[in-house]
């Protein structure tokens, strides 16, 4: 779906009429997410709205040493926040994959969604600043910015940078375009640490995400001639090293990494969820990977995405697999 001039300017005259923005992303906010409500909540505050982003805290992992990560709002607070007039969904496509916080405080609030998903149909929001050929929800915030001309510091350069490298792969992925380049060109100028940034999310993990990363390779499972494969955690394997899903953020690569592989799966569930299982997917080649995610209401983009299965782990997983192979060899039609 690509973006038009007519909706940045009815995201603007939304923005401008607006005194008090609530902003936020998904359900555990990744680099995009976060990044992405970030920056739009400081550049926001800088043009003199009340601009807060919202989201859970405790799902921010290593992300935490963004700046910026200060000024969030715990989604379990919104209750005592004055009423907003205005509500600003990025790197999301609807309310179900948002905190459930977040709805009651934003559902009878005019709505601008800024996401790049592909599995995003266009409902959500009264105006919708989609584009799905965008490497990230962060590239599009940077092009609404400079066309608004919203000031970009290096607090909301650096939450701009992170969404970029993570949601490319440190722009490796089929997603990067020239707008990528000249989005990560433009954030450069203004003294983005990207070594640091890079050191900090890619070449040092705590003690708790090597522990699962150890569990996880126990039950690397390879079928298909090596065109699948597959790692599950368990909800006993988060509480016994006391980890969150933060924690587990990058263990889809240990299944990717496999050598031929075309689909790869990460199966988990987190403490605080019963009777449902969370996915990743990654795929290679012309798999498509919400074509899986979407038939159990998931999403998210062709080489990556997920969903959550309302079924226990064993359950789930057969579920899922009996989805993959229907996917790679189609019952042939009746007719």
């Amino acid at each position: 779906m690509p973006m038009t001039r007519e909706n940045y300017i009815k995201a603007s005259e939304l923005i401008k009429s607006a005194k008090r923005i609530l902003i936020s992303g998904h359900l555990s906010p990744d680099g995009d997410s976060l990044g992405s409500m970030i920056a739009m909540s400081r550049m926001l505050t800088k043009i003199g709205k009340e601009a807060y982003a919202s989201a859970d805290i405790n799902a921010f992992g290593k992300l935490s040493f963004l700046k910026g990560t200060g000024d969030i709002i715990p989604v379990r607070k919104l209750k005592k926040e004055k009423k907003f007039d205005l509500f600003i969904a990025v790197d999301c496509s609807s309310f179900e994959r948002m905190p459930p916080e977040i709805k009651p405080a934003a559902a009878n609030l005019p709505k601008i969604c800024i996401d790049h998903h592909v599995t995003n149909d266009g409902t959500f929001g009264d105006v919708q600043i989609v584009d799905s050929q965008a490497s990230s929800a962060a590239e599009i915030c940077w092009s609404f910015a400079k066309w608004m001309e919203l000031p970009i510091d290096e607090v909301s350069a650096e939450a701009l940078w992170v969404g970029l490298i993570t949601d490319t792969g440190r722009f490796a992925y089929d997603s990067v375009r020239p707008e990528t380049f000249h989005a990560a060109a433009d954030l450069v100028k203004k003294s983005v640490r990207t070594a640091l940034i890079n050191d900090i999310i890619y070449n040092t993990f705590p003690r708790k995400s090597m522990e699962l990363k150890r569990l996880a390779w126990r039950t690397l499972h390879i079928w298909k001639n090596r065109r699948v494969a597959e790692v599950t955690l368990a909800r006993d394997d988060f509480r016994r090293v006391r980890g969150t899903k933060a924690d587990a953020e990058d263990i889809i690569e240990i299944p990717r990494s496999v050598a031929h592989n075309e689909i790869a799966l990460f199966f988990y569930q987190i403490p605080d969820r019963t009777k449902e299982t969370r996915c990743s997917i990654r795929t290679r080649g012309d798999w498509d990977a919400t074509v899986l995610a979407a038939k159990f209401g998931g999403g998210g983009h062709r080489k990556a995405a997920g969903c959550t299965i309302k079924a226990p782990l064993g359950i789930a997983k057969r579920q899922m697999r009996k989805a993959v192979k229907d996917m790679l060899y189609p019952p042939k039609s009746s007719n």
